[in-house]
């Protein structure tokens, strides 16, 4: 079948072309980002590719209908980006990756965790410029401190079980009980508690329109002095100026991010010698007890893998007239 893939980097055409060494799609493959402007590339195509930062809303999905495409494929499992009622409406199934290895996102998130608390980045930086002073590269033990984990799906309750393991106390949250957060020992409050008790506050949830600035300005307020918030889901849980603000009061101790919510003009490419005026992110950057990284958490080898090869079967699936196993339901 052919296909575009759009946002197309280098590992995304190795290990989607390995993955579709079998089933022998035509896959045609671009760097630009699917939008408006780009949408004419898809032209005799019948799938699109696409990823987290590409714009699928009603306006594109009308383009790519009336070139013939039939079927969306998000190399993510979050879909956010896809206006799943307007695909529905002009007849294109959408279809996600819902399962890759969790233990890439939630490995992540404590890699994070533990460079933010104990300064690993600045001291890296320190010692190639031949500084070996200690001087402000205090953290605090984890042992015995208080883990809050917002979204207890797989991955949140994977990173749970890491943190438990560190000797911490865990606190969740999520409209969906997990048996296997609570069987590790953790207990599920409400928000606020959550934030008022955590020493550290992990993201793990997806953006819906009930998550949207789940983290806000009104409770940073009544969150526990010095703590910790770490973000590896989707920039648009925070209220960046929020978190900001917390971060400038003494508030929040510090903030390690893997996502932004402007992160779709910036992130996946090399800016680095150009002006970037994204003024919040200089901001954040600009904190020596924040760290910023570029959207990576999911790449782990296991985890690409998995994800090309999941994509790759469903567009065979679709090809074949059969059921689509990660078909996003239309609202």
């Amino acid at each position: 079948m052919k296909t575009a893939v759009f946002s197309a980097r280098r590992y995304d055409k190795s290990m989607l072309a390995h993955a579709n060494a079998d089933a022998g799609h035509e896959l045609r493959f671009f760097e630009d980002r699917l939008s408006l402007a780009t949408a004419s590339l898809a032209e005799g195509c019948e799938a699109v590719c696409v990823f987290v930062n590409d714009s699928v809303d009603a306006e594109v999905l009308a383009a790519l209908a009336r070139q013939g495409i039939r079927l969306v494929a998000t190399r993510s499992t979050g879909y956010n980006q896809i206006d799943v009622a307007a695909a529905a409406r002009h007849g294109i199934a959408v279809v996600r990756v819902t399962d890759y290895s969790p233990y890439s996102v939630a490995e992540f998130a404590v890699g994070l965790l533990l460079a933010v608390n104990r300064k690993i980045a600045r001291a890296s930086a320190r010692t190639r410029d031949g500084n070996f002073d200690l001087e402000g590269l205090m953290g605090f033990d984890l042992h015995g401190k208080t883990v809050g984990v917002i979204g207890t799906g797989k991955i949140g309750a994977i990173f749970a079980r890491i943190m438990a393991g560190f000797g911490c106390t865990m606190l969740g949250h999520d409209p969906y009980r997990n048996p296997a957060f609570e069987e590790g020992g953790g207990r599920y409050v409400a928000v606020d508690e959550l934030l008022a008790r955590s020493d550290v506050v992990s993201l793990h949830c997806p953006l819906t329109d009930a998550t949207r600035y789940i983290i806000n300005a009104g409770n940073l307020a009544r969150a526990k002095r010095g703590s910790i918030l770490v973000n590896t889901s989707r920039g648009g849980l925070v209220d960046t100026d929020a978190a900001i603000a917390a971060l400038k009061s003494g508030k929040l101790g510090g903030l390690a991010i893997d996502v932004y919510e402007q992160e779709a003009n910036l992130f996946f490419q090399d800016l680095s010698s150009t002006i970037i005026c994204d003024d919040v992110i200089q901001r954040l950057v600009s904190f020596p007890n924040v760290i910023v990284t570029g959207h990576q958490a999911f790449f782990t080898v296991e985890a690409i893998g998995q994800i090309m090869q999941t994509t790759i079967d469903s567009l065979s699936a679709f090809e074949r007239g059969e059921p689509l196993l990660n078909r996003v339901p239309a609202p």
